[in-house]
């Protein structure tokens, strides 16, 4: 698919592998608006790649419409690309046996309502707005790429809520793809191994931690760049033959419990 001219939303765009999606869609000619919470950051980014930023919950649907509607004052809308996203690293049992010590049953909802639901109310609005453009060849309206992880599938000790989270992306890229494919929309999802990104936080710490981490990757040893993930992305949204997959990206890390 040729994006050139065409409007693109790219969620947690602000940051990370969102930003690095919104930099290589804005250098393939697409119209980008930066959708994140981050709103100096997120200036930031829209300035310099020529696009927009729209403040954006994405569990808020009056945001994520507000940001289409934008997007589609650029240009028809034909991508979107799932990027916003937390962690949280908890265990499911404290130490002393009290039911308060167990997991945080509030800050599990919050991961899933971010990564999971939010992930589909910007991919049932973004849809609904690309369905109504005009075919291109094939048929093709546009292309949507979502954010899972390794995690989905090796998820390790502490990660349920992450875990759980990119799991269900997974899960529902194959149905979401096989529903819209009826308006020529196609549906993919990335898994990044350790990418070095802001999820990790900064500091003497976050730097040890990385660190031991990336002694699984198989080759090359070191954690990933946001500019590889963002080079998938891009595959994703322009080669109009790949459908409903999800592609791991990650060194050929398998991830161990802990």
């Amino acid at each position: 698919m040729d994006i050139n001219g065409v409007s693109a939303i790219v969620t947690g765009g602000a940051s990370g592998i969102g930003e690095a999606s919104a930099r290589q869609l804005a250098a393939r000619g697409a119209h980008v608006v930066v959708a994140d919470l981050q709103d100096d950051k997120g200036n930031e980014v829209a300035k310099e790649i020529g696009g927009a930023f729209a403040h954006v919950d994405v569990t808020n649907s009056d945001d994520v419409i507000a940001a289409i509607e934008l997007a589609k004052d650029m240009g028809p809308l034909r991508v979107l690309v799932n990027s916003a996203g937390i962690g949280w690293a908890g265990r499911v049992i404290g130490r002393d046996g009290t039911y308060e010590s167990a997991h945080n049953l509030d800050l599990f909802r919050k991961v899933i309502e971010i990564n999971l639901v939010g992930t589909f109310n910007c991919i049932r609005l973004a849809a609904t707005a690309m369905s109504v453009t005009e075919p291109l060849a094939d048929g093709e309206r546009g292309a949507i790429v979502n954010m899972a992880s390794v995690a989905a599938f090796e998820g390790q000790i502490g990660q349920d809520a992450y875990s759980a989270s990119k799991g269900g992306v997974v899960g529902m890229t194959l149905p979401i793809a096989r529903d819209l494919s009826v308006v020529g929309i196609r549906v993919n999802t990335v898994a990044p191994g350790l990418i070095n990104t802001p999820i990790y936080g900064e500091g003497e710490a976050s730097e040890e931690f990385k660190a031991n981490l990336e002694k699984g990757v198989l080759f090359p040893k070191r954690l990933g760049t946001s500019e590889e993930l963002a080079s998938m992305v891009l595959e994703l949204v322009t080669n109009s033959y790949v459908n409903a997959q999800t592609v791991r990206v990650d060194g050929g890390i398998k991830m161990q419990p802990k």
